[in-house]
């Protein structure tokens, strides 16, 4: 494919937002005086700030390039990434599960897990929430390195010494409250970035008739009913009716309940933001907050994907084709943002992309420093040490951490999705540990030995289910199958992982459940006070403006993400 040319206007941009991104660093690097400053920010960030960083976390490289990709893969379904496997479960952390994350004083989810249940959890948890963040971050440093190889004709291993080395200068100097403010930066600048994309491609396909019209021709080319790209729940009724490969229970009870409950309600990555937080209130407030700007991402992350696949239906060859003989879905922004925006805005779009790189990649590298530091090394290899001394391993850990992101960048070199890829990695860890939490904050009778139990069986079940299956016209390996019988085939790599996610769930439950009965608790009512639903006072808020109360906000995003599913049915 042919390189785009940047201009001067384009080069200025890049260098100004690279510029701003280190003096955020270097002007915050003052405040950190403590562990807690480095790795907490000292939990006074307001709570709009975090609800933004929240977002913004989750917004990296893997989401807008994953999510157009899948849009151009499978069509407006990719919307339930959203209304359904967003919405519900960053309400319920909202409200419900915010309270014990703040109101414990747990500096991790590893760390809650130690205070509700015991050490052995909390390592577990802690080895293989490190192991996903890393894989996570690589999947991002990946992403875009390849994106500018193929769409500028940078050098691959010079993208990512460059953007590697940009990320650990801002996060070594200010820590989390450095990436924070750097993710609410690259929010708008993300939002600023694609909207004139969005806006050009639409006005260019004939708004959305227009494009609707293009993805008839997509559908039935792929052998579906005109409307499957196009409609999110109408074809649901079998897997073989729609591109994404599941029916409406698979969608909602691995999408919606299992993994995205999973992610939203016990990824570290997303709820330190929240943990940052100023007040108790704050802290509910920030993923209310987050969800309003997240349920409006489809229409810059997944249409830009739905105009791709379109044009590429319908006027020939506009995505590369990959070795797999299929369309590059990875290319569908890099593509659109060539083909549609003149030097200046071009200069603009590309900052977007690296916006949300430096975004994925500084949230799981200041999780992965904050885990390693306290709930790996401090707990296991050297306790009682200075908090100077651990503050040195944060800094330390950081170089770790983008180091790893290097190596695990090259796994996700055979998937044409990288959202594939990514939400694989979350089926087998936040899968079976949603599980763990809903047992463990609402029945106080759950064991430390059952949360281990579980949580290794979860882990192991959906090992088991991804090395005993396999995605159709994959060959047994690194997308399934790799134990030699493959027991069943799915229709995608999606419906793979929204099965993987619950199994493992189940598993977990069941196992956790199961010991539950037969072990005795080791921890006292007093112990559990603040962990435990029911042994927690509930929270008075006091004198508050409605539009400001948690329930308000949940009732209303609740209700907004159920007429946006209506319309798009």
């Amino acid at each position: 494919m042919q390189h785009i040319q940047l201009g001067t206007i384009d080069y200025a941009i890049l260098i100004i937002y690279f510029v701003f991104v280190l003096g955020i660093g270097w002007a915050l690097r003052r405040v950190i005086r403590s562990s807690e400053d480095f790795f907490l920010s000292g939990r006074s960030i307001p709570a709009w700030i975090a609800g933004l960083a929240f977002i913004s976390a989750n917004l990296g490289a893997q989401e807008v390039i994953g999510m157009a990709a899948s849009g151009a893969k499978y069509g407006i379904m990719t919307s339930h990434f959203y209304w359904v496997g967003a919405m519900p479960a960053m309400v319920f952390v909202g409200l419900f599960m915010m309270p014990f994350y703040y109101g414990s004083r747990a500096r991790s989810v590893p760390e809650y897990l130690k205070l509700r249940f015991d050490e052995k959890t909390r390592g577990l948890n802690a080895i293989t929430f490190a192991v996903m963040t890393v894989f996570s971050s690589g999947i991002s440093m990946y992403a875009l390195a390849k994106l500018l190889e193929l769409v500028l004709g940078w050098s691959f291993h010079g993208s990512i010494i460059l953007t590697g080395i940009i990320v650990l200068i801002y996060i070594f100097l200010g820590g989390l409250t450095s990436a924070i403010y750097n993710e609410v930066l690259q929010f708008f600048l993300i939002v600023l970035g694609f909207l004139p994309l969005v806006l050009l491609g639409l006005k260019d396909v004939g708004g959305w008739s227009g494009l609707t019209a293009k993805l008839s021709v997509v559908a039935t080319n792929a052998g579906f009913a005109p409307g499957a790209f196009s409609h999110s729940w109408k074809y649901m009724d079998a897997p073989t009716h729609n591109p994404m490969g599941v029916e409406w229970f698979g969608l909602v009870m691995g999408l919606g309940f299992a993994m995205s409950f999973g992610y939203w309600c016990t990824d570290f990555l997303v709820v330190q933001r929240a943990m940052a937080a100023g007040s108790m209130t704050a802290a509910r407030r920030t993923p209310l907050i987050a969800a309003i700007p997240k349920m409006m991402m489809p229409a810059l992350v997944i249409l830009p994907g739905m105009l791709a696949i379109g044009m590429h239906a319908t006027r020939g060859g506009f995505l590369p084709i990959g070795s797999d003989g299929q369309p590059n879905y990875n290319l569908a922004i890099p593509m659109l943002l060539a083909h549609y925006l003149p030097t200046g805005l071009l200069g603009l779009g590309l900052t977007a992309l690296m916006a949300s790189f430096m975004s994925g990649m500084a949230g799981n590298v200041t999780a992965f420093n904050t885990v390693w530091t306290y709930d790996i090394y401090q707990t296991f290899i050297r306790p009682g040490k200075s908090d100077s001394h651990y503050l040195r391993m944060g800094h330390a850990a950081t170089v770790f951490g983008i180091l790893a992101s290097v190596l695990a960048a090259y796994a996700a070199t055979r998937f044409n999705n990288i959202n594939d890829i990514l939400q694989l990695v979350f089926s087998f860890v936040n899968g079976p540990l949603f599980a763990t939490f809903l047992l463990g904050m609402f029945w106080k009778r759950t064991t430390g030995h059952a949360a281990f139990s579980g949580l290794l069986a979860g882990t192991v079940t959906a090992a088991l289910h991804y090395g005993l299956t396999l995605p159709r016209g994959a060959v047994p390996g690194i997308k399934g199958g790799f134990l030699g019988a493959v027991l069943h085939t799915y229709p995608s790599e999606m419906a793979l992982n929204f099965w993987t996610a619950l199994f493992a769930w189940t598993s977990c439950f069941v196992v956790t459940l199961a010991i539950s009965l037969l072990t005795k608790r080791t921890k006292t009512d007093e112990e559990l006070r603040g962990l435990v639903y029911s042994l927690t006072p509930r929270i008075q808020e006091g004198a508050m403006p409605w539009y400001k109360r948690p329930v308000t906000l949940a009732v209303g995003i609740l209700v907004a993400s159920a007429i946006l599913n209506v319309i798009f049915w």
